[in-house]
């Protein structure tokens, strides 16, 4: 029997489909506005994110963790630095193309989050459906974002006030031996004195009230085995003495009673398993002053590998759950622990921004935020990502909690907001989670701009190389562009990069002639192989040798992608700029009668700072 073909469901819209050929970028560095440690491998990136998404593949293909974007949310509103609202059609092209390329950037266990409101966020789970696949999709979280006061709509609106946002959540690979596993175990927390009181105000039982002042002597050891053949250690203990939280608040208050006594309160429940079965079985029950402690380590669930441990305590059979399990001490202070689940709240929304030292109304995200997402997804040095940067929340965050980051954002305010505030975060500013992580500063991060387009049109119409290339912005390139990795030798010139151990590329303006062809062929070793890029070359260097292929720029180029354009943007507002713009020089560049040898201004161009 045939097998039925399955259906494809998939998200339609005017201009899908019309992808452009991205040209694929050189990073350059901007040593003035690079800062702090010289070797840092964090990047921050001005430009149009589309085109450094792209620029970055090469690179970064499957090495980024965690992504993060926070993207024009299409509500119609025009902000000072966005301008947020897109139609209807086109905010889904732009954000299928970024998405395809985000993904390619992540690693096999890697999770991206995308947070936007109710405008888009239906549409935009369909389109990860699409790009990431259903499958891979893992929760869609709640944020509360604004307080009621301060929340859009109502008035005259018949809407509800809004003032929640989401983040929907997906894995590259969900359910693969090396893809997504669990998250990291992240906790919400609460003032347990609070807690406490609201319970009792409500009815409901507050069950942590018990002590143990003494375990007991040791009586004996036996070892038992789950249904899986795997052992099961039992300690039994006699002697064991306790008292409650009641008795102890005749001469203390509750306050300073679950202080001194943190480590020893516990609830006891009859809470069902095979272990406490198999202990049943085992034991019976238990005398009045009877204690078992079972240790084992699952094969399998979220403690695999792991040894947990069970306690058991008369009159029956009852396991121990201790409070310092799911609390935390901190001085005078105690906070219980819930679980992180999909709601989340309790960010200092009155006073965000002050946050970082700089302003960004309408969009700055609280730093507390980035860190619960960065904390339930990533270990320290992974990569996080985050391609529409905003005021530089989330490589903030990344730093201080020793993730290498990538921002990139294409306002100006990569310079009067990104920059200075990764600047004060490097010398240790003290926003922000900066006290609960014990930020102290340091590190630091590199610059990067853009490389404009390679290729652009003269007054005749005709495809030329820009003049804004030196040679070896050229060789980058032309490298990056062929599939090599840019990466010039120190000694033999033509060996700019590789793209295998024996396969090298070299590019030059300079006329390539027979003789300058045959010095380099004398040169070559038994099993190499090069290609060279010339903007001219004599005749009879075409397929002189088999293990030398030549070819022209800028014709081997066109066609191959898009060039001259530099703006794939969200609709984001370029800012008012200075009238007298800075114009190239007529002579920078490289032209075809330099008379300069190849050498020479490859060993020139040495200090120029490249990312390719």
């Amino acid at each position: 029997m045939a097998k039925k073909k399955q259906q494809k469901l998939e998200l339609t819209w005017i201009g899908k489909g019309d992808e452009p050929k991205l040209e694929p970028r050189i990073l350059i560095e901007n040593p003035e506005y690079s800062y702090g440690d010289p070797e840092s491998e964090n990047m921050l990136i001005h430009g149009d994110n589309l085109l450094a998404l792209k620029a970055l593949e090469q690179d970064f293909a499957g090495k980024i963790k965690c992504i993060y974007i926070d993207p024009p949310y299409n509500t119609g509103q025009a902000y000072e630095h966005y301008d947020d609202g897109v139609e209807h059609s086109l905010w889904l092209s732009l954000m299928k193309r970024r998405l395809e390329h985000l993904r390619n950037l992540l690693k096999t266990d890697g999770v991206i989050f995308i947070q936007l409101d109710d405008n888009e966020i239906a549409y935009c789970r369909i389109l990860m459906d699409e790009i990431f696949g259903r499958d891979n999709f893992i929760n869609q979280v709640a944020v509360k974002m604004k307080n009621t006061a301060g929340a859009s709509g109502g008035g005259e609106d018949k809407r509800l006030k809004k003032n929640i946002e989401f983040i929907l959540i997906y894995a590259k690979n969900y359910e693969t031996e090396k893809g997504f596993q669990k998250f990291n175990d992240v906790y919400e927390e609460e003032d347990l004195f609070s807690l406490i009181d609201e319970m009792e105000a409500n009815n409901q039982s507050w069950k942590y009230t018990s002590i143990l002042l003494d375990k007991g002597s040791f009586v004996e050891e036996r070892t038992i085995f789950d249904a899986t053949g795997d052992p099961i250690n039992i300690k039994k203990y006699k002697g064991l003495k306790r008292t409650t939280v009641k008795k102890l608040t005749q001469n203390e208050t509750r306050e300073e009673v679950y202080i001194k006594n943190f480590n020893s309160i516990f609830s006891d429940t009859n809470a069902q398993s095979s272990i406490r079965t198999k202990i049943i079985n085992e034991f019976k029950a238990l005398d009045n002053d009877e204690l078992l402690i079972a240790s084992y380590i699952p094969k399998t669930g979220r403690d695999k590998g792991k040894t947990v441990f069970h306690y058991y305590i008369s009159p029956s059979i009852r396991r121990v759950i201790w409070l310092k399990d799911s609390c935390e001490k901190r001085g005078k202070f105690l906070y219980k622990k819930e679980k992180l689940g999909t709601y989340w709240s309790g960010f200092p929304l009155n006073n965000l921004t002050k946050e970082g030292g700089v302003k960004f109304p309408h969009g700055k995200k609280p730093e507390s935020l980035l860190a619960k997402i960065i904390e339930l997804s990533t270990d320290e040095n992974d990569y996080i990502l985050d391609s529409f940067l905003g005021s530089g929340t989330t490589a903030a965050v990344a730093h201080k909690m020793g993730r290498r980051w990538i921002g990139i954002e294409l306002g100006e305010h990569a310079y009067t907001h990104c920059y200075p505030r990764l600047k004060k975060v490097v010398d240790g500013e003290q926003g922000g989670i900066s006290k609960s992580v014990n930020w102290k500063g340091g590190g630091g991060f590199k610059f990067y701009t853009l490389a404009p387009s390679l290729l652009n049109k003269d007054k005749h119409g005709n495809w030329v190389i820009s003049k804004e290339y030196n040679a070896q912005m050229l060789a980058a390139a032309m490298a990056k562009h062929e599939g090599f990795r840019y990466n010039p030798h120190q000694t033999q010139y033509w060996k700019q990069g590789q793209s295998s151990e024996q396969d090298f590329i070299f590019t030059t303006t300079q006329f390539v002639t027979v003789q300058a062809l045959d010095q380099i062929h004398d040169e070559m070793q038994p099993g190499e192989s090069l290609l060279i890029c010339c903007k001219a070359f004599q005749k009879e260097c075409k397929g002189k040798y088999s293990n030398i292929t030549i070819k022209k720029i800028p014709q081997m180029l066109l066609g191959r992608c898009e060039f001259g354009k530099e703006d794939y943007s969200l609709n984001i507002v370029n800012l008012p700029v200075e009238e007298s713009e800075t114009t190239v020089d007529e002579n920078d560049g490289q032209p075809p009668e330099d008379t300069r040898s190849v050498q020479e201004i490859n060993n020139q161009n040495q200090q120029t700072s490249l990312f390719d």
